[in-house]
């Protein structure tokens, strides 16, 4: 199936792409040019402006010119959200700004992502929320806590979740067995293994029937549909909860650009927004739509890309690809990693 890219995961106005050169890795531009010389074991795809690097053993973040945030060390850096990023030192957190330095001191025992101003923060395994300044509006008190969205925050409190609003108070009460982040207005509940949606009234949009399944994204929409899995058939639901098409393929992956690619009997096509099959399936795999191209595998192995008409554009020669991102897609022909642009010309290559 299709995999996540390698490379920049937020739109970037320079978006700078991870490559490879004996064994090390930085980045280049979006025309080729190597902006931050290959030097690094390990490398992460930048993110909100900022990529992680491997050094001495510890996980450093590095800005797009090539610059460390060195001022302190500490075991475990997070992502940067709202210019803050959580840190750890021994088993306690803090955060840390985009210059580096610890502008909420190493305290708590859990952390969470700033979103909407907040952050979800545990002391003593209770949860409450800072702000930025490291002030606590929202003392701890809950079993747990996640991140705001829409204005609401999922929290648990002993066996039951709910969602709570900036004064904390419950918004949408306690009745279920989880609540995850909103996205776009909509709430993904848990009742008995199953999920369901809520709109921020609190609203059941969709009553829990599909099955929570471990290590995947249990209702996490794309282009505003969401895999639905029910006693092992994929269908897809809508923000709105309407079950747009009923569990019945095989395997279903995310929607991008109107399609989304679903499995029948080992072959994998694509369906639009209505559910209606708009390339038939015959491919040995594929993948999402992204900057108007989907990888496809034909059954030589071999991977290439094709158009939202099913018509291959760029012919199957790659061991591996990625879905376009900025214009360009990583690929891969025997172990040596490569870019190529929409009309398949290469950026770059690795030596």
């Amino acid at each position: 199936m299709y995999l996540a890219p390698l490379f920049t995961r937020t739109r970037m106005t320079n978006p700078l792409f991870k490559i490879r050169e004996n064994g090390k890795y930085g980045f280049m531009n979006a025309i080729g040019e190597v902006v931050i010389e290959p030097q690094y074991v390990e490398a992460e795809d930048f993110y909100n402006g900022f990529s992680r690097v491997r050094l001495n053993d510890h996980m450093v973040p590095l800005d797009h010119l090539g610059r460390l945030l060195l001022r302190n060390v500490y075991h475990y850096v997070g992502l940067f959200e709202e210019n803050l990023a959580k840190v750890q030192l021994v088993h306690k957190w803090g955060y840390m700004d985009e210059r580096g330095r610890l502008v909420i001191p190493i305290q708590f025992d859990e952390a969470g992502d700033f979103s909407e101003g907040l952050a979800p923060v545990s002391t003593d395994g209770q949860y409450g929320f800072i702000d930025p300044s490291g002030n606590m509006p929202i003392i701890p008190q809950f079993d747990w806590a996640g991140e705001f969205q829409s204005g609401l925050a999922p929290v648990t409190e002993g066996d039951s979740s709910g969602y709570i609003d900036r004064n904390s108070e419950f918004a949408i009460d306690p009745l279920f067995d989880e609540c995850q982040v909103f996205q776009d207005g909509v709430g993904v509940v848990v009742r008995q293994g199953r999920w369901g949606l809520v709109d921020k009234s609190g609203k059941l949009l969709l009553k829990p029937q599909f099955d929570l399944l471990d290590d995947y994204a249990n209702g996490e929409f794309f282009d505003g549909m969401a895999v639905a899995v029910q006693d092992g058939k994929y269908g897809f639901v809508s923000q709105a909860g309407e079950v747009v098409v009923a569990p019945q393929y095989d395997f279903a992956g995310d929607f991008g650009e109107g399609l989304a690619l679903v499995e029948t009997s080992g072959k994998f096509g694509y369906i639009n927004k209505k559910g209606e099959m708009v390339i038939k399936p015959g491919f040995a795999d594929a993948g999402v739509f992204s900057d108007g191209l989907a990888q496809v595998k034909d059954h030589h192995d071999q991977w290439g890309f094709m158009d939202p008409h099913g018509r291959v554009v760029i012919q199957p020669m790659f061991d591996a690809v990625m879905p376009f991102r900025d214009g360009l897609s990583w690929v891969s022909i025997g172990g040596k990693w490569g870019y190529v642009n929409g009309w398949g010309d290469w950026v770059w290559r690795e030596k």
